[in-house]
């Protein structure tokens, strides 16, 4: 049966209008942005199908095009469409968070930066440059790596925090284990950089350690 033969109210399209995005399921979540299904299959079924096939919402958002565009019903276009929506989401909260106090929106931080760097397959080292009033002047991806770790350079980090005139520093990185239990290095590099930049009186915030699902913060645990 074709979605337009369904009651008002269980249209994925109708529902999301009068009860809210948060009220439908991922499949009924894909099916909008699928718009259509295929002959004789509804765009929501054929989300369903989808969502079998890649294991989750997550594994169809972080596939790559060649995985992406294999099924029926999905292509370039569609991958094209999806990498935009994700971006615009990243944007969303960057625009967030540079309009408040990084330090008062602890959740919109680590949300951002997760979104960043959850899914990289290679270990990216960023900071959150911010002004006396801790709000976000800049993000930088300052150094990458591989699946093993990354080369961070405390020098580097005091240049860039120099030239954008940054009052505090928020570090982070990712583990692309999924792990985010900081390592020694981890701790070793943090204590590094909070020794450099301490002698241009520049703040180390915090660092946050990604991984799936989870975010360990350094100033939490009294690291920092």
């Amino acid at each position: 049966m074709a979605i337009t033969d369904w009651p008002l109210h269980e249209r994925p399209r109708e529902k999301l209008l009068h009860q809210g995005a948060q009220a439908l399921s991922d499949a009924e979540l894909l099916a909008i942005f699928l718009r259509t299904g295929l002959p004789g299959k509804s765009a929501v079924d054929l989300a369903r199908e989808l969502l079998q096939e890649f294991g989750s919402l997550r594994g169809l958002l972080t596939a790559d095009q060649q995985s992406f565009c294999k099924p029926a019903g999905l292509g370039t276009a569609k991958f094209a469409q999806l990498q935009a929506v994700l971006e615009m989401a990243r944007r969303h909260l960057a625009e967030q968070l540079q309009k408040g106090d990084a330090l008062t929106s602890p959740d919109l931080t680590r949300r951002y930066l997760s979104s960043r760097l959850r899914d990289r397959d290679h270990e990216v080292f960023v900071c959150l440059f911010l002004d006396n009033q801790n709000r976000v002047i800049r993000y930088d991806e300052m150094f990458r790596g591989t699946i093993d770790g990354a080369a961070v350079y405390p020098r580097e980090v005091v240049k860039r925090a120099l030239s954008l005139g940054a009052a505090a520093v928020i570090l982070a990185h990712n583990h692309p284990s999924g792990v985010a239990e900081p390592s020694r290095a981890d701790r070793s590099i943090t204590e590094r950089l909070q020794q450099a930049l301490g002698l241009v009186d520049i703040r180390v915030l915090d660092h946050l350690v990604v991984g799936d699902g989870e975010v360990v913060s350094f100033a939490e645990r009294g690291w920092i």
